[in-house]
């Protein structure tokens, strides 16, 4: 049974200058059975450093750390290890910060003022391929594309007739930020079903991550900000 468990385990390397955060952090994550921190960084050149020796599947990362920054050291980590999921846990909400983290390729954002059962949400879902940004943080997201880029230009007439019912309808869910189990227990299917929907309707649409699912649903009118 343990190893079982140890074989399970997804294991997080945590980055932040602060060494007090870091200890809380590892306190309340090693309530989870299925969660083992391997190891600790005070910047972003050390993280760099531990990430090939530890083998991490994600990392959590602060943005503002001396030597070198959260947003350089996830760009490079995603270069070098682009298996690694970066998780940011950031005090900022900025949507400067946001943007620029998810062009370097995080695949989350949390806050730490809500640090508790968002983050370790947050740590399962990009475990399982999936992006998590904090409500308010998407809503920055979005806002922010919305503005910059539609506004500019106007609607763009979307593909969605390459794609099936389900296949959109599965995007559109994606897009107002339900994880895979959820669509499938919201539209009655299995969740092997809507990853392959999922996956079906991406190639189809040349798109790579949910940041992208997120831009086309707001060019084609799939999701609105009402």
């Amino acid at each position: 049974m343990n190893a079982a468990k140890s074989r399970e385990q997804i294991k997080v390397l945590l980055v932040d200058d602060h060494a007090i955060l870091r200890e809380g952090v590892h306190a309340l994550l090693a309530r989870e059975p299925d969660i083992s921190v391997v190891g600790e960084a005070g910047d972003g050149r050390e993280a760099l450093e531990l990430v090939p020796r530890l083998r991490p599947h994600v990392v959590i990362m602060d943005i503002v750390m001396p030597r070198m920054n959260g947003l350089e050291a996830t760009r490079l980590i995603k270069e070098q290890y682009p298996h690694v999921r970066v998780l940011i846990l950031s005090m900022y909400d900025d949507h400067e910060y946001v943007v620029q983290i998810i062009q370097a390729g995080a695949s989350g954002y949390v806050l730490k003022r809500v640090v508790t059962e968002d983050l370790v949400r947050a740590i399962h879902e990009v475990h399982a391929g999936e992006s998590f940004l904090y409500p308010p943080i998407a809503a920055t997201l979005i806002g922010d594309y919305l503005r910059v880029t539609v506004g500019e230009r106007g609607g763009i007439p979307g593909a969605g007739e390459v794609i099936t019912t389900r296949e959109r309808e599965v995007l559109r869910l994606i897009a107002d930020g339900n994880s895979s189990q959820e669509i499938a227990d919201r539209l009655g299917l299995s969740r092997k079903t809507v990853d392959s929907h999922r996956a079906n309707a991406m190639r189809k649409l040349d798109l790579h991550d949910v940041t992208e699912v997120v831009k086309y649903a707001i060019r084609t009118g799939m999701i609105s900000l009402d």
